[in-house]
């Protein structure tokens, strides 16, 4: 399904890869108001959807958002509360870029009332959209996995020291999915030495994962926050990178296969 908003690939398979950073539009009515740096669109979670096409072959579903995080971010609470506490973070309207660079021109940021008109025209169509296709699968087939797929630059000081681990998974300390799928996941990070990983580390997901994770209820929900540079360049124009794909895609088919088999028994 395609909408004006987001991008809706419906599977056979109890999988659900949502990729709600990977958007680039931005309505014209916001891009005269922005800055050139937010209109670079660095923060953007590149080629996600391309690297990972496999999922689709898999039998997976696939929800892409259509518009940039600048516009109003889709993995924040609807109303605005932090997910770390006393850290620095980007809230649910953002105002500046990761590296701190304003995101609108002088006297054109965003006033209140316009963050609760984003929610309602942005926001809420991809949660009703997540939410359906969660409840479609699991209605089929008793239990669902949601992976919710992200990337960041490698280094980013406002938010972390020195570099990120190449891979982060996140389960909200464990609370978001069942501890056999999450110790799936692990494994084959630990069987592998191509990658660094950690898990619940500084990013322990968001809140796609931490709302819509619920085991008991048959949702099992795990965050991936990757490093750009595993699969791309991180300087614009932030090209994909076949060669370095090629080598972390069998990880990320092996990560997603190995939850979905600890699922099934």
């Amino acid at each position: 399904m395609d909408s004006t908003l987001y991008t809706l690939h419906r599977g056979s398979l109890p999988l659900l890869v949502s990729f709600p950073h990977v958007g680039t539009q931005i309505p014209d009515s916001l891009a005269g108001r922005m800055t050139p740096e937010a209109l670079q669109l660095a923060d953007v979670d590149w080629h996600l959807p391309q690297l990972y096409a496999f999922a689709k072959a898999m039998g997976a579903s696939l929800l892409s958002a259509r518009f940039a995080r600048h516009v109003i971010d889709l993995n924040r609470p609807p109303e605005g509360t932090s997910l770390y506490p006393g850290q620095d973070v980007t809230g649910l309207l953002p105002l500046d870029t990761f590296r701190k660079e304003p995101l609108y021109r002088p006297g054109q940021a965003p006033v209140a009332a316009e963050a609760e008109e984003r929610r309602e025209r942005y926001w809420q169509p991809y949660h009703d959209a997540l939410r359906a296709e969660l409840e479609r699968l699991r209605a089929a087939q008793g239990s669902v996995v949601l992976w919710d797929a992200h990337s960041i630059a490698s280094r980013l000081p406002r938010f972390f020291d020195g570099k990120l681990p190449d891979m982060n998974l996140g389960t909200a300390d464990g609370r978001s999915c069942a501890p056999h799928l999450q110790a799936a996941a692990e494994a084959m990070l630990q069987q592998q030495s191509a990658f660094t990983h950690v898990s619940n580390g500084r990013f322990k997901g968001g809140h796609i994962t931490r709302h819509y994770g619920a085991p008991k209820n048959g949702v099992h929900a795990l965050q991936l926050e990757m490093c750009q540079s595993t699969y791309m360049d991180e300087t614009a124009p932030f090209a994909y990178r076949p060669d370095l794909a090629a080598q972390v895609q069998p990880l990320l088919r092996g990560m997603l296969d190995a939850v979905m088999k600890a699922r099934a028994g």
